[in-house]
């Protein structure tokens, strides 16, 4: 793309935000709960839009080269995502469910199932590749330093490697001998079946009739193979070799125009160094002098009017700024000279909050009303979109770019920017100064005219809620290396594997409106789960400013059976923000950090350090045994449960900013007590077992990253993914490896593949029973959200059926 197709593209993209914006308004009103179906409508909608926002800012952000419109996007970006998250946040409290079925609106806006994806932004590794660079020379130091040191080669005597080298060269002139007698024995049986056919020497001719009968069949067989392949390809039944070349031209591309961003970075930073300099020397005399001059004339304008000297605003109320925004001197004069209309607003501010009082009381009344209806809650990061839309409109809508062609910096706006900077800089110096100056002006004037002056009282406002406990720091003498390295050797921080979000392949669920117009309860497909993942982990670990300001999630548990990924997602959320993991899983916490003391250093140094080195991922494998109802005996040893109090009160420790989140992953949450598992993890999971869509992408995405080309076979898929019923990600992926060995693969070119080469290495596997994800389901609807839901289908149901009897009475 061209960077007149990305202005384009920017443009187009805020035309859709202001169409968004102009939708917000109305969410804000209340609605009946009977309406719910609509409010529901209306959020989806919005969610899907905002998707397709945060695809454009982001593919906006990573490729445009001029420095300051990448300031402006990656605000958007930031907001943009973060109203993503607080919409994610109404559509669980709406539907009480952490799935959600948005076929229908994709039809009704003629989306398709790719709109669902949640973008990553690509700077969440981009702009900390240096960091992890350095993370990782430093994890790979100490554990060389941990590995054992290598043992020491045997040394040969001079007979042995004799003996050694005469066999290795025996054994070679053995392979050569047998080779010449295998070519001798085919002769002599090939001119055997000469004479026994009766086969005579062709002529010339007939010999070269003969060569130019095979050449011309292979010459027609390739043809016609070209061509099928050929009209395969246009029909799209095979995939087009060609973007593969096409890709990685695009990715140069890309890779050049981010090397221009570093260029142009550069210069900009020069640029506002300069231009900082050059503000200050020439105009930051003049705009001191100014200000002096005017915070002086309302001085004398008020003490003109009133008599006495106003009061100078605090500098946590904005200093010199609220003279100029908020009072006027007449407003002054007005409010020291009338002290009889302050106690009547005093006596109508009374009389409003008795008025308050009475409403609080029908209100309490009214609350069965009040709690059947449904409205959006206030966003934090509208108006930081209002912002920079409008900053777009003003300063860089319509602005033609051939001013700038090679993209570099508007000096123009540079310096109208760090203009107002240095002016809220010298206004806080003027301040100080001012401040100073009125106290004198008020002694003199003060003892002059006899008049006394009273200081305002400053009230006392007290705070709510008790202070905060702050977490003590058990290392406060000890080095973040050392800290870290200690992790190492303990072996609780672990190099992750490097898998993306987007390996774990699952596919949609198309008829889930239609299930929850019917009142089923439909299950979360593989495809839910991974879009759950992207938006409570990777979007809220990846960027500081999208945490601080997004609903706050410490902890996620991942329920499901063995197999199914839980693992995988954790590696994911670790790779794609670049997070490091620690595992403090009950098997691996054996026998390390023993007693009491030791538990709450060891939490305290995991946290410290995860902290310190954020974005950090806390993984819990088994997460049930730390809540165990009953420890089994062949476990009390490993004492799993030591952990469970000091993990919670270092969980309510953190606070927004602090991207550090803990991930649990289960397959028996039955053996658990739910009281500390809904105490401890606020967002639950459940992972079920693949539908057939997911089965069937799975398969085709597992044989394809083993070079197998299912529409070059002879391979139903479709038949595999319904044999598979039951089996894991896990499972298929092990027998497709134990199928697909290096000797297999030679041989496909005269063997094909075929489905039941894989059925006896499934039939060894054992398949996740009906009754095992039955008693996970149940496990699941016995969570507060769980539960929730169920109430809201029967009460759903109920209401139908009074609905449907009062039709029959009318007829």
């Amino acid at each position: 793309m061209s960077e007149g197709s990305y202005q384009r593209l920017w443009d187009s993209s805020h035309v859709t935000l202001q169409e968004l914006l102009d939708q917000e308004q109305p969410m804000l009103q209340p609605v009946p709960t009977r309406e719910w179906q609509s409010f529901q409508y209306r959020l989806s909608s919005l969610y899907l839009y905002y998707l397709g926002l945060l695809r454009g800012f982001d593919t906006l952000y990573d490729q445009m080269v001029q420095p300051q419109k990448r300031r402006l996007l990656r605000r958007l970006l930031d907001s943009v995502a973060g109203r993503v998250l607080e919409l994610k946040d109404e559509m669980v409290r709406v539907d009480m469910c952490e799935w959600h079925c948005l076929d229908h609106v994709l039809r009704d806006l003629g989306l398709t199932p790719a709109d669902l994806e949640v973008p990553i932004p690509k700077y969440f590794l981009l702009e900390q590749s240096s960091i992890l660079q350095e993370r990782e020379l430093m994890l790979a130091e100490i554990l060389s330093r941990m590995e054992p040191v290598a043992f020491q080669e045997a040394i040969m005597s001079r007979t042995e490697a004799i003996i050694l080298l005469q066999t290795a060269e025996r054994a070679r002139q053995g392979r050569l001998r047998a080779t010449f007698i295998r070519e001798i024995r085919r002769e002599e049986e090939r001119d055997r079946k000469m004479r026994e056919s009766g086969w005579h020497r062709l002529n010339p001719n007939q010999a070269a009739i003969t060569i130019q009968k095979v050449w011309k069949g292979y010459l027609q067989r390739k043809h016609t193979q070209y061509e099928r392949q050929a009209e395969m390809e246009f029909i799209g039944m095979i995939p087009l070799p060609g973007p593969v070349e096409h890709e990685s031209v695009a990715n140069l591309r890309k890779d050049v125009r981010r090397f221009r961003q570093i260029e142009k970075e550069e210069e900009f930073q020069l640029a506002i160094s300069k231009t900082q300099d050059a503000l200050r020397e020439t105009e930051g005399p003049d705009i001191k002098e100014k200000m002096k001059e005017q915070i002086r004339q309302w001085f004398i304008e008020c003490h003109a009017l009133t008599g006495r000297f106003p009061n100078y605003p605090d500098e946590s109320l904005g200093g010199s700024n609220q003279i100029f925004s908020d009072k006027t001197p007449e407003q002054v004069k007005m409010e020291l000279e009338n002290p009889v209309q302050e106690s009547t607003k005093k006596e109508d501010k009374n009389k409003e909050k008795e008025k308050e009082k009475k409403k609080a009381k029908e209100d309490k009344t009214k609350k069965s009303e009040a709690d059947t209806m449904l409205k959006a809650l206030p966003s934090k990061f509208i108006p930081l979109i209002n912002a920079g839309h409008e900053e777009y409109k003003n300063v860089w809508k319509n602005r033609p770019d051939r001013l700038y062609p090679d993209q570099s910096f508007d000096p123009k706006a540079l310096r109208a920017e760090k203009r107002n900077e240095l002016e809220q800089e010298i206004r806080k110096q003027v301040d100080e100064l001012m401040r100073q100056e009125l106290k004198n002006l008020r002694l003199a004037v003060d003892r002059e005219e006899e008049r006394p002056f009273k200081a305002p009282k400053k009230k006392n406002v007290k705070k709510k809620g008790g202070k905060k406990k702050k977490e003590k720091d058990l290392t406060p003498n000890r080095s973040l290396a050392s800290l870290f390295e200690e992790l190492v050797v303990f072996g609780l921080l672990k190099k992750c594997k490097a898998v993306l979000l987007k390996d774990f392949v699952g596919d949609c669920l198309y008829l889930g409106s239609t299930l929850s117009l019917a009142h089923k309860l439909p299950m979360p497909s593989l495809f839910d789960v991974r879009q759950n993942m992207a938006l409570y982990g990777v979007l809220r670990l990846g960027s500081p400013d999208i945490h601080s300001m997004a609903p706050l999630i410490r902890s996620i548990l991942l329920v499901g059976p063995s197999g199914v990924g839980k693992k995988m997602l954790v590696n994911a959320v670790c790779t794609e923000t670049g997070a490091n993991l620690f595992d403090l899983s009950p098997a691996n916490l054996q026998g390390k950090y023993p007693g009491k003391a030791g538990v709450q250093m060891l939490v305290h140094i995991v946290f410290k350090v995860a902290r310190l080195l954020q974005p950090s991922v806390i993984w819990i494998g088994n997460a049930e045994k730390n809540f165990y109802k009953k420890v089994p005996k062949e476990e009390k040893e490993m004492d799993p449960k030591r952990i469970k109090k000091d993990l919670t009160k270092a969980l309510r420790l953190l606070n927004p900013g602090d991207r550090v989140m803990l991930i649990g992953t289960t397959n028996q949450p039955q053996l658990a007590e739910m009281k500390g598992l809904r105490r401890t993890y606020e967002r639950i999971l459940f992972m079920p077992r693949p539908d057939y869509a997911s089965r069937y992408v799975l398969w085709k995405h597992m044989l394809h990253m083993e070079k197998i080309h299912v529409t070059q076979t002879h391979l139903d898929i479709s038949a595999l993914a319904r044999v598979s019923d039951g089996y894991t990600p896990g499972h298929i992926l092990q027998a497709i490896r134990l199928v697909l060995t290096e000797r297999r693969l030679l041989q496909l070119s005269r063997r094909p593949l075929m489905a039941s080469e894989f059925l006896a290495h499934l039939a060894k596997l054992e398949p996740v029973y009906r009754e095992e994800e039955a008693s996970l389901k149940d496990w699941y609807f016995k969570t507060p959200l769980g539960m929730k839901k169920i109430e809201f289908n029967k009460d759903l149901e109920a209401e139908e059926a009074r609905l449907a009897k009062e039709k029959k009475k009318r007829k």
